[in-house]
């Protein structure tokens, strides 16, 4: 499938996402956070709300605290490292209440599934991580994190990630009627239903050629990524295997395939 691309963003800047969203791009980046994380400011009438803090590293966490001025709240959207490793010296730096749906976070508030904060509805979207929430406003802006990225597909590494709970979440932003997606890397979607209508189209034609692949005799892990992925990059690779293996055990649950060993096989239709 074809992603979306944008130039290196200015580091320490806060530049507009939309009408009171401001975004600041940490300087993290890598295969699998692209330019870097990217840390939402999200202006409200009693401060500004900080979306994802990133990576524990000093000069964003000045930027985003000259950008934010008086910070109101700290919104987590999973608790993977490169979002959230920066929290301890945020909260520290601003004494501001952490609302996160992971308990290992130690939150000031355990968000669930239809929470509202400060206008923004939490939709609970596992799949990337179990704790992956994502955050929809009334006017059709969702914040996406990891769950849904132009630049590329979220990896789904067994066992926090799980690809049942994927689909799943793809489809439940599906049967919504939103008009832009704001991701944790990359730039935003701006037609956000058909972007995740391919997304899961890719998905499950993934699926398929794992099943096609098994029709034709067992295979191990290894074989299916060379098999599917061709000559992927060797910094790809490990992102790849984990993302063949949770098609794989769903497939398992589904009772559509077989594990023996390291191999794994169809199950005659």
């Amino acid at each position: 499938m074809e992603y979306l691309t944008e130039p290196p963003p200015p580091r320490g800047v806060a530049t507009s996402a939309g009408p009171g969203i401001r975004r600041i791009v940490a300087g993290n980046p890598g295969p699998m956070t692209y330019h870097g994380t990217n840390t939402y400011l999200i202006d409200g009438p009693d401060g500004t709300t900080v979306l994802d803090p990133g990576p524990d590293d000093a000069q964003h966490r000045d930027a985003v605290l000259a950008a934010a001025g008086k910070i109101a709240r700290i919104l987590v959207s999973h608790s993977h490292i490169d979002h959230v490793a920066g929290l301890p010296a945020l909260r520290a730096a601003t004494n501001a209440p952490v609302f996160a749906f992971s308990p290992e976070l130690s939150p000031d508030h355990r968000l669930t599934d239809g929470d509202i904060v400060a206008g923004w509805t939490v939709l609970h979207t596992p799949g990337h991580a179990p704790d992956h929430v994502s955050f929809a406003r009334d006017d059709g802006v969702v914040f996406t994190a990891d769950h849904v990225m132009g630049w590329s597909s979220s990896v789904v590494s067994p066992p926090d990630g799980d690809m049942a709970a994927y689909f799943a979440s793809l489809r439940r932003l599906l049967a919504r009627d939103d008009r832009r997606y704001l991701p944790g890397h990359g730039p935003a979607i701006a037609a956000p239903r058909a972007y995740a209508t391919v997304l899961l189209g890719h998905r499950q034609g993934r699926e398929d050629a794992i099943l096609t692949a098994l029709a034709m005799g067992p295979h191990a892990v290894a074989a299916l990524v060379d098999r599917l992925y061709g000559g992927i990059a060797s910094d790809l690779r490990g992102a790849a295997t984990r993302n063949v293996l949770a098609h794989l055990l769903k497939l398992a649950d589904e009772g559509r395939v077989l594990q023996s060993g390291a191999t794994w096989s169809a199950v005659p239709i």
